[in-house]
């Protein structure tokens, strides 16, 4: 059994679809093996009808008013579209950058690979997290390094304690 997940990502599109395209054949041809194979290229559905033996399975979902919810269910068949930025905003991605993902992603589907003609002013994100959150990808406080250091307490904690919150201080450095 050979499980792949996401070949030729990292690469231009092109060169991964085509990695993508030729792993799936000699795995299909040559070694013979039973393979989980995930991929974010849709082209790649079309091997299903091409090739004895592949088969399009896809997680189930249910959307309304851009919002998608996975059913825990693996179904019969390729998906006719891809969620990815609707999972982003699942995964926090800040609504501004939602919002201009859709505008780049619809001026992208007409066929404009430059993406929009016109940026918008860039959009400043200053989101705060709550002592002992993790942050998050999009903060922009510059400060937030001190705010954490001025609300430690050393007195108030032991030993392993403290040097577990000077580690953490020196990784957001």
């Amino acid at each position: 059994l050979v499980v792949l997940d996401e070949v030729g990502r990292g690469t231009s599109t092109f060169d991964g679809l085509a990695l993508a395209w030729a792993i799936v054949e000699h795995l299909h041809e040559t070694l013979h093996v039973r393979t989980l194979f995930a991929t974010h290229y849709h082209q790649l559905n079309h091997l299903s009808e091409t090739l004895r033996g592949v088969h399009n399975l896809s997680v189930a979902v249910r959307e309304w008013d851009d919002e998608i919810v996975f059913l825990h269910k693996i179904i019969e068949g390729a998906t006719d579209r891809s969620y990815g930025i609707q999972v982003a905003r699942l995964a926090g991605v800040p609504q501004e950058l939602v919002d201009r993902a859709k505008t780049v992603l619809a001026e992208l589907e007409t066929g404009n690979e430059d993406g929009p003609s016109s940026l918008p002013a860039p959009v400043a994100i200053v989101d705060t997290p709550a002592p002992n959150q993790q942050l998050g990808l999009f903060d922009t406080n510059p400060n937030l390094l001190l705010r954490k250091l001025g609300e430690l307490e050393p007195e108030a904690m032991t030993p392993l304690e403290a040097l577990i919150q000077l580690q953490e201080l020196k990784a957001m450095l």
